[in-house]
This record gives C-alpha cells, structure tokens and sequence, in this order.
C-alpha cells in the first residue's frame, strides 16, 4: 500500500521520535535534555558503554556518532525490530491515535496525478524563471534591483516573471506534451463555458512560486508590475494541489532552520518572507494574502510551540494582530501559544531591514508581547475606568474573552493574570487620583453575592425509579444544599478568613462562590467588601469587616462548627500549606455538589416529563456521582482524627 505524504507527515509530527525509541533504550540522565527534545543513549544498534546515540524531536531524527546510523521513525522500526514498513506505519499511528487510511485505489489514482500535477508546475516554474532573466523580464529584474533582492536571493527563492502574454505559458507547456486537462487542473489559465478560449492566469507579474511541506511547487502569487492593475497580488486559484488556508509561504524552509534552534516568525508577505531571509532570519513564513486561519497556526505549532506573529506597524496591522490573538486565544495550552512582535509606525519587515539593518528587526523581535498582555492592551488602550461600574465592565469582557480557552489549567492562569493586572492596573489610578484630589482608596473589585441556589425538589416517580429519588433526597451532599451550614462551606470561608493569602491566590473563585447557607453567604458578602476598599490581604482587617456586617455571631458559629467537625487546617492556628490543601478540597467538593445539584434538577425534571428508560439511567448516574463525591468528603471531614492531628483543635 502507498501511503499519502500527509498522512505520513501528520503521525511523524504528532509523535516525538524520543517516544518511539525511549521505549527501546534507556536515557541517559547527564546528556539528555528533555526540556529542549535532546536526547542522548547507547546506541541500540551496537554495544557502546558510553551515550553517542543522539535524537532530536524538532528535527524527528536519529544519529549515532559511533557506528553512524541515522533515520527517522520508521528507519527505526523497520532496522531495529525488523518491522516491514507498513508496519512500522501502523505502529505509529497507533501512538499517533490517527486511523490508518483505508486503501483507497482512486485515492492512490489522484495521488499519481498529483504527482504529475507537481511535475507541471515544476516546467511552470521553470518557464517564469528563464522569462525573468531574457529580455521580456528587464523591468522585472529592475524592480527587484530597487527592492534590495540580490541576484542569489531570487535564485534561492526561484523568483521569475510571467510575459505580458495571453498565451505564453499555455504554448509553452502544450509544446512540451502537456495535456490541456492538466494545464487547467494546475490552476494556470483561466478557463470554464463562458470562456471561449483559455489564456494565462498570471500575464506581466513578478511570480513567487509557493512551495508546500516537502519543497514541491504546488502554486504561484504574482505582484503586478503595472500601475494600473486590478490587484497588486494575485495568487493561484484553488486546485487538487493548492488550498490557501492550509498552505504558509516557505514553509519547508523555515521548518529547517527552526529545527537547528529559535522559533518560527509569521509575517504578512512574500516580500517579508524573503527580504528577512536574505537579512539572514531563515525562519519566516507569512500567509497568502488574507488573515491566518486556524490551519496555518496549526502549521505554526508543528514548527514551534511558540511563534512570533510580526505584523506591520499601522492601524491595519495592529487589527491583524487583535484577529490572530482571538484565532489563538481558544487553543493555547501549556506549550502552545504565540507572542506578537508590532513594527514600528509605517514599517513592514522588508522596510524595517532595509532601512536600519538586521538588528533593528531583533530588537522588534526581542519587545514581542505575550498573548495575554496584547489583549489587555486592547482592553484597556484609550479607556477610562473612573467609575466602578466601568471597571466591572472591563473585568466582565476579560472573565469573557478568557473564558473561551478551552483547557481548564490554562484558563484559570489567564484569568489570575488578568485579574493581577486588574489590580496593578486600578492600584496605580487611585494612586494617582488621590495625589490629585486627596480622594479615599478606591474601590478595586465591584462585586455580587452570588445568588442563592435553588432547592431540590423531588419529582414523583414510581417503584425503583423513586427510591432513587428518594436516596437523593435523603443524601447529605443534597440536604446541605438547602439545610443548615455544612461543614465544607464553612471550612472555605473560615480559611479564606484566617488565611487571607488564599483570597489572592483563588480570586477568579472566591469572587464567584456559589454557596447554599444564607449566613455563609453574609460572611462571603463581608470578604468581598474586604476586598472592594484593599482590606483582604490582612486577617484582622477582615475580621474588622465581618463585624461592622453585623456577621460576628455567624462568624462565631461557623468557627465553632469547624472545631466540631475537627477541620484544624482552616483554623488560624494551622500553617498555610495546611490551609491552601484544605481550601482546595472544600472548593473542589463544593463546585462539584452544586454542579450536580444543578444536573440533578435537570435530570428529574426529564424523568418526570418523560419517564424513559433514558432518563432513569441518567438519574442512576448522578446518583453514582453523588455517592462519590460524598465518599471523598466523608475521608476529607475525618481526616483531622483518622491523621493523628485532631489536637491541634
């Protein structure tokens, strides 16, 4: 079976060769540097006492500097353990957790045209190339004289010309035993039922042919040369071989140089792409023509975890710029997310680096902002938050744009950090509004109790199916929910309260707490307003709050309840490390219970609208769920004794 180079491509680069062959020798601990994917063992293809076996996973290969084998993944595998190579395939894909392709024969048909669709462009290229350097390409050549590109750089890129001609490339071709189906199938002329006669797509342009993952041309972008031309750039249309959203110009280029160190910069034009080359920043690649898609970033990240989006220094630029952040901002994960370099005023990468040099483009590269600091700047450029109801708006698009990231970890980081600049951000304004007007502090946070939870209710049911709701009913996790304080929203409040650096710590989470208890919910009432005039970073001034709340009794009461209940680590007495592993646990619980809380309704209210066997299985499972969750806080709430520490109450 032949199997498609991107199929290939995409299982090389989902797994890390280090994870093939790890599985077969063993690292070795002072050489090898898992950080940077370099990593150093005895070969397992001859004896060796001492590591000259060598892996990278950027560059997806493997030398031994003993006995001088080197390969990839399925060299690997096929002379190692004698696999044959569709095994050796197979075998990755797996780890890949890719489906292998079903041999498909007009797929393998389309393939062989493919390549004969390659060949074309390749006498394409070819042709565009001679034209430049005859008499037909003198302004061409002149232009790119002004534009600063060296006659070895055009070389290195392949640039050429297209004649100001309806036939030229068509007669070429079809003197060379080109079939017209092909001709038209590459995307070089124009042609359908409305027109007569196919003539050249591109006519008097300078031509960058477009080169995909593996150097093969697969398309072309044209730069007019007359003044008056509808479109300044002009790229292939879309064919079998080219889809612009998948496709970054030098690609397979840059991919090389990032390999041998530094990260990948996405600019937003040929010109850019090749002048910073020529500059000597191999590693740049730029869009065709429109604004990055979701695929070209995935290109990106196959590259580099990384990448620097460089975009030009003009109100166009920076909306760009603002585009590919809400395009990333969704997928960023540990490892994966983008910086973003802004040229100066009026200048592109191509002006930049002729201009003032190549180091006027690093130090551009050097001030390139994170992703979270490009959106506040977009948040906050030009606004004014003198009112507290202006910066709780602010505070609601932040929870907003970083509540699109998907994984949860990553997610909860953003919206510390935003929270933290929020702060920082409204510490420095009332500080300098009461060096102006001798204002009092400033509220920092406007915040709202959250709304009490709604009560379970319990629908009617019959036989089995109301023992099950009936064993909800009668569960402790749900009783807490509309019965008397409970032991794990009083261990959080009472730990926020002794320990005001978990209110920092977990801000995006005490702002928002969904508590049962109506006295809970005073005392969380009381810490917000600790929190409002800058007064929760200390116990006593938190205290001092909850009394003028007139919450002293209840404050009493939750404190006596967590000696009861011998919740040592959320007293005040207990250390802080105690306290956070407490707090967390509570929280943990707590979102839990009211999750399913809500669930619960939900799912007894389909039982009742409709008594399925569905819906009865559902409400099994949240009975599951809530027997577990009871179960972790059944060990949670003994461990003060079950652990030997209860004395410390």
């Amino acid at each position: 079976m032949r199997f498609p180079p991107a199929f290939l491509d995409e299982i090389r680069d989902r797994v890390p060769i280090s994870s093939v062959i790890g599985q077969r020798v063993a690292w070795d601990r002072k050489k090898t540097n898992a950080s940077r994917g370099d990593y150093w063992a005895c070969c397992p293809f001859h004896g060796e006492k001492s590591p000259s076996f060598h892996c990278e996973d950027k560059k997806g290969r493997y030398h031994c500097f003993g006995c001088s084998v080197s390969g990839d993944h399925f060299k690997f595998l096929t002379e190692l353990d004698g696999m044959s190579f569709p095994e050796a395939v197979e075998k990755i894909a797996e780890m890949a957790g890719v489906p292998m392709p079903v041999r498909d024969e007009a797929q393998e048909r389309r393939e062989k045209e493919r390549a004969s669709l390659t060949d074309v462009m390749e006498m394409a290229t070819a042709f565009f190339q001679e034209r430049l350097q005859g008499p037909e390409g003198a302004k061409a050549r002149a232009y790119l004289r002004e534009r600063g590109l060296t006659s070895a750089t055009q070389q290195s890129f392949r640039l050429g010309y297209a004649p100001d001609s309806r036939n030229a490339l068509k007669e070429h071709l079809a003197a060379r035993g080109v079939p017209k189906a092909d001709i038209e199938a590459c995307g070089l002329v124009r042609h359908g039922d409305d027109i007569p006669v196919s003539y050249d797509w591109f006519r008097d342009r300078i031509m960058f042919p477009i080169p995909d993952s593996r150097g093969k041309i697969i398309a072309f972008g044209g730069r007019a040369l007359a003044p008056d031309a509808l479109a300044k750039y002009m790229n292939s249309p879309e064919t079998e071989l080219f889809h612009k959203g998948n496709v970054l110009y030098n690609f397979a280029r840059a991919r090389k140089a990032v390999a041998k160190g530094g990260t990948v910069i996405a600019v937003e034009g040929y010109m850019d792409v090749i002048a910073l080359a020529q500059a000597g920043f191999e590693n740049a690649v730029a869009p065709l023509g429109t604004a990055l898609t979701e695929n070209q970033l995935e290109l990106l990240w196959r590259m580099a975890p990384e990448p620097v989006l460089c975009f030009d220094g003009d109100q166009a630029g920076l909306k760009a710029a603002w585009r590919a952040a809400d395009l990333a901002l969704p997928s960023v994960q540990a490892g994966r997310s983008a910086r973003f370099a802004l040229l100066p005023e009026g200048k592109d990468p191509d002006d930049l680096v002729k201009a003032e040099g190549p180091d006027a483009f690093r130090a551009v590269l050097a001030e390139a902002r994170p992703l979270d600091e490009l959106l506040w700047m977009r948040e906050t450029a030009g606004g004014v938050f003198d009112t507290p109801e202006r910066r709780s708006e602010l505070g609601k698009r932040l929870r907003e744009i970083t509540g699109r990231i998907r994984d949860e970890s990553t997610r909860y980081h953003y919206q510390q950090a935003m929270r933290e600049r929020e702060l920082s951000f409204f510490g420095s304004q009332r500080a300098a509004r009461q060096g102006n007007q001798g204002g009092r502090p400033g509220e920092r946070f406007q915040g709202k109790t959250p709304p009490p939870g709604g009560q379970f209710a319990k629908g009617a049911a019959a036989g089995g199916r109301a023992a099950i709701t009936e064993s909800l009913g009668r569960s402790a996790l749900v009783k807490r929910t509309v019965e008397a304080m409970s032991v794990r929203e009083a261990t959080i409040i009472v730990a926020l309260v002794n320990h005001p650096p978990l209110i920092d710590e977990n801000f995006a989470h005490v702002e928002f707490l969904d508590l049962a208890n109506t006295d809970l919910r005073r005392l969380h009432a009381a810490i917000l307003d600790a929190m409002a005039h800058d007064a929760a970073d200390d116990r006593d001034a938190v205290i001092a709050t909850i009394g003028r709340a007139g919450c002293v009794d209840v404050w009493e009461r939750a404190v006596a309840l967590i000696k009861r209940a011998r919740q040592w680590p959320a007293l005040e007495t207990a250390g802080l490390d105690d306290a956070r592993d407490a707090f967390n646990q509570a929280l943990h619980l707590q979102r839990s219970a009211r999750t399913l809380h809500r669930e619960l309704k939900q799912a007894q209210a389909a039982l009742d609208a409709d008594p399925s066997d569905e819906n009865f299985r559902h409400l099994v499972e949240i009975q599951a769920q809530f027997n577990d969750v009871q179960a972790t806080e059944a060990l949670i709430e003994g461990f003060g004794v079950s652990s030997g520490r209860a004395g410390r109450v």
